[in-house]
């Protein structure tokens, strides 16, 4: 994401998505949208990008559309319908092989991605608000609107741990940290909890390891670095916050500001040193965390922008 960077744009893809229904290309380094699909029926409410680069994969109302990134074809290539609900994450296996999605429908799906068709069907008991997959290939994470975060067994097609850190306060968002060592979650009252992952012959041990008040207002996304050295929450509160993972208590190490609005999602560039954010004020934005300062606003979106998904490796 260096501005000095000498490679092709289409080495770096960033792709937005807002309550105006279009999902927007952006070339990462001038700031210019190089493509616009309109998602006719609803809102794109998260993003993926396959990890070849080839394929995005877009979660909305009641369906997951998968678009193809190097043509110029409005319509999806596949279209994965099963949620009987808003759909509000979407996750692709390392290997691009299939995807995991949660909805507000209870249930959290694994699909096929070559055929669209559902492999696994998980239900908890409420509204599931975010689902992740762990580096190990082998589990999923899941939060709910009852406060439960879950680990599913791919091998053994079963919940394997029920964390509840505080009871009927809803989970917002989860994030596993790529080396399998953390897992954060962050609820509608700006806490965040973190977990120790330690792998065992024979199960995950999970160690839980703080809480720490991380805004003022309702978190709407956590997401752990690459490097797994920084942790950045999104809120309600108009502000994107880096925190240090070094030692147990999560140091705030930056706030992100100059949001006008809610700030909905994020994402770290591959080498850790930059963040994308999107906001209710219309603005994608490109952040240089080591000065905190604002390096690229992609202006585009007539809404609210809800969505961000980067692939820059």
């Amino acid at each position: 994401m260096d501005n000095g960077a000498q490679e092709s744009d289409m080495s770096v893809i960033l792709v937005s998505s807002g309550y105006d229904q279009t999902i927007k290309f952006w070339e990462a380094l001038s700031g210019i949208c190089s493509r616009t699909i309109q998602n006719s029926d609803a809102q794109v409410n998260r993003m993926a990008i396959t990890p070849d680069k080839r394929f995005l994969a877009a979660a909305g109302a009641r369906t997951i559309r998968l678009y193809d990134i190097r043509s110029n074809n409005p319509n999806p290539t596949l279209v994965f319908e099963d949620h009987t609900a808003n759909v509000t994450a979407v996750a692709i296996q390392a290997d691009g092989k299939w995807l995991a999605s949660s909805s507000e429908d209870g249930t959290v799906k694994v699909w096929d991605m070559r055929t669209g068709h559902v492999q696994r069907n998980y239900k908890h008991d409420s509204a599931v608000n975010d689902v992740v997959i762990h580096p190990n290939q082998g589990e999923l994470i899941s939060c709910d609107n009852d406060g439960n975060v879950r680990i599913w067994d791919l091998g053994e097609d079963k919940c394997t741990h029920q964390l509840i850190p505080e009871d009927d306060v809803p989970m917002r968002s989860v994030s596993v940290a790529s080396d399998g060592s953390l897992l954060v979650a962050g609820d509608n009252k700006g806490n965040v909890y973190v977990w120790r992952l330690v792998n065992t012959k024979e199960a995950t041990v999970v160690q839980a390891v703080t809480k720490f008040r991380a805004h003022g207002k309702y978190i709407t996304k956590v997401l752990l670095s690459p490097d797994v050295k920084h942790l950045a929450t999104c809120s309600a509160d108009f502000t994107a916050r880096i925190w240090s993972t070094e030692g147990a208590q999560f140091a705030l190490e930056t706030t992100l500001q100059g949001h006008e609005r809610w700030v909905w999602d994020c994402a770290f560039s591959a080498d850790s040193a930059y963040l994308v954010t999107a906001c209710s004020d219309h603005y994608v934005r490109l952040w240089e965390l080591g000065s905190g300062q604002i390096i690229r606003q992609y202006n585009g979106h007539h809404k609210g922008a809800i969505s961000v998904a980067l692939n820059d490796v």
